[in-house]
């Protein structure tokens, strides 16, 4: 008998405990190179995603004017006899009650659940990642939550009617239908932390990004909010989408009687570096 000489050839191969330390710190220090590059992409794939939501809503909006004689929904209290007619409820049909829809991808946990429990983010301080709702008036077919929010202005209240305070009332502040001049920068549906908002010139921006609005402040609070690096995004009155930067909010003209040249408000620390309009 004799023993059979082990070769290189038939020596099981195997990585030692060193090698393998070796890959996986390398795969760790790719990673940590790919990580923030994965995370950009996805956040503008996020972007890119919420403009082509306000584009869709675009369509919305242009076949319910179509379907109401070239006219915009009253609103809310904007409806004689009482009720409303919000645009959420009166977009039923047109997204299908669809709250995939009324969400920017940057902002989809809601204040409450569906069941109506609180998720501790109502009156916060995240309105930037956070959607308005679930919300549900009664008359609705299903709650429903967003994170886009409507200028009031663009609404078409009966004569007399609107939300009350401010100039709201006024007729000659509606825009009504989006047959008007200068309908490529009168914004109809913004990123925002509420459902509806009326801003005014006159409206100063939020002490930190993502602040709960305060009314005495103005609506503006609504809309201005560092969702999108420095930018919101927006659909206009001519149906078209764009990213919006946040010091442009106020030289956009939300109704008829907005002073676009009157004097930008004293920035606050977080928006001094943003980018001018």
């Amino acid at each position: 008998m004799y023993k059979r000489r082990r070769t290189a050839s038939n020596r099981r191969q195997a990585f030692t405990l060193i090698e393998l330390l070796v890959v996986i710190a390398i795969i760790a220090v790719l990673m940590a190179i790919l990580m923030p590059a994965l995370q950009r992409v996805k956040k503008q794939a996020r972007r890119s995603a919420c403009l082509a939501l306000l584009r869709q809503w675009g369509l919305f909006f242009a076949m319910y004017t179509d379907d109401h004689d070239g006219m915009f929904m009253q609103g809310f209290s904007g409806v004689a006899g009482g009720g409303n007619n919000r645009w959420i409820k009166a977009m039923g049909s047109y997204y299908n009650w669809d709250s995939k829809l009324t969400c920017c991808p940057e902002a989809t946990k809601p204040w409450y659940d569906e069941l109506g429990n609180d998720n501790g983010l109502a009156d916060s301080f995240r309105a930037s990642t956070t959607a308005w709702g679930y919300y549900d008036q009664g008359d609705w077919l299903r709650p429903v939550k967003g994170s886009f929010c409507i200028n009031g202005w663009v609404k078409n209240p009966d004569r007399g009617r609107g939300h009350s305070g401010l100039p709201r009332q006024h007729p000659e502040y509606h825009w009504r239908t989006p047959r008007v001049q200068g309908a490529a920068y009168v914004p109809v549906l913004v990123g925002g932390q509420r459902y509806n908002g009326w801003p005014q010139e006159i409206d100063k921006p939020p002490a930190n990004d993502g602040d709960y609005w305060d009314n005495s402040l103005g609506h503006m609070m609504r809309f201005c909010m560092d969702r999108h690096d420095g930018f919101t995004d927006a659909l206009f009155l001519d149906y078209h989408a764009r990213a919006v930067g946040l010091k442009e909010l106020w030289r956009l003209k939300w109704h008829k009687k907005f002073d676009v040249s009157y004097p930008a408000p004293q920035w606050p620390a977080w928006m001094q570096s943003l980018k001018d309009y």
